[in-house]
């Protein structure tokens, strides 16, 4: 294919360029800012290479203890409406919460937002018990070359996350997927990547770059380079121009954010939203999107949106307060 020949011979600038006049020309100046809201740090699974729950799931001696408190969740969720955040997806381990129980919480964040949730929860046969609170079904595929696939991810499979999203499509549900660099896939792999969304209909994608853990196999692997990074991404944007793209980069690689933009980008997550907020850090988010010519949907740095209260149910007044004391403990330790 002619975009991954161009990303293996290292021209990855005529990617962006083109990338971005697509991108412009589709989808517009503004960019979201992305919030995966996660509901437990328990997954019976357990056994993804790469992962962070992998790590923690033998020092959990009680599953029901590692998940968040449902009004925890719900004011993370008015938190980000209050900030003009996207909820990405609600996103939890295998066997963390019942499918009436994310349900639940799904309405309840519906109620809050007046906006349906995605959901990534691990494969489910159970999607029709979903209504109005749900726009669609993310399916966590992670690395897309079957071989690698099986040696990363041995209790997630491939045919089994592509059978989910199919059920999810007959059902009504918008269908994504999420996909980490830095796993060990080549460029090459992007055949795989793009069968897989053009046969099952994804509409949308979250690209990751790797963070390497410790504990985990990949402890001492780097994050992907910025610019192979950026070509993955125009390479994507260049062959599926309606696709919505998130991208995902950590606080320590906050440079990717413009790359990534102007390679068709339409939002930006994985950030620690409350450590951020009102300091250096979300201030430079901000300024990348600026200089990369873009409207940004949401901030980091407005305080007068975190503390309009008007209306917050007052269940959720004191767990509310505790995130918005983070994001003033940020600002009295910058000023």
């Amino acid at each position: 294919m002619k975009v991954i020949d161009s990303l293996e011979n290292f021209k990855t600038l005529e990617l962006m360029e083109k990338a971005n006049k697509i991108h412009l020309k589709r989808h517009g100046k503004d960019i979201t800012l992305e919030r995966a809201v996660f509901l437990s740090w328990w997954c019976d699974k357990g056994d993804c290479a790469f992962c962070y729950m992998s790590t923690q799931k033998p020092k959990i001696k009680d599953p029901l203890k590692a998940r968040r408190s449902i009004n925890s969740i719900l004011a993370e969720a008015e938190l980000c409406k209050r900030l003009g955040w996207n909820i990405e997806f609600l996103s939890g381990g295998y066997g963390s919460f019942s499918t009436s129980e994310i349900k639940k919480i799904a309405s309840k964040i519906y109620e809050i937002t007046s906006h349906p949730v995605w959901l990534n929860t691990g494969i489910s046969t159970n999607l029709a018990e979903y209504g109005e609170e749900i726009v669609g079904i993310t399916g966590a595929v992670e690395v897309v070359n079957p071989k690698l696939h099986d040696k990363i991810c041995p209790s997630k499979s491939l045919e089994d996350i592509e059978n989910m999203l199919a059920m999810a499509g007959d059902l009504g549900f918008k269908k994504a997927i999420t996909i980490i660099l830095g796993l060990g896939e080549t460029p090459h792999d992007l055949e795989y990547l793009f069968e897989m969304i053009r046969d099952g209909g994804i509409q949308r994608i979250t690209f990751y770059s790797l963070n390497p853990h410790p504990g985990t196999p990949y402890e001492n692997q780097p994050s992907p380079a910025s610019l192979y990074y950026a070509g993955i991404v125009a390479a994507a944007r260049i062959t599926f121009p309606d696709l919505e793209i998130i991208c995902g980069t950590w606080i320590d690689n906050l440079a990717n954010i413009g790359p990534l933009i102007l390679s068709g980008a339409n939002g930006l997550t994985k950030f620690p939203l409350f450590k951020m907020f009102g300091t250096r850090y979300g201030k430079r988010v901000e300024e990348e999107v600026f200089w990369s010519g873009r409207n940004l949907k949401g901030t980091f740095s407005d305080y007068n949106l975190l503390l309009d209260n008007s209306s917050t149910s007052p269940e959720l007044d004191s767990y509310v307060k505790r995130y918005i004391d983070k994001c003033l403990n940020n600002k009295s330790l910058s000023e």
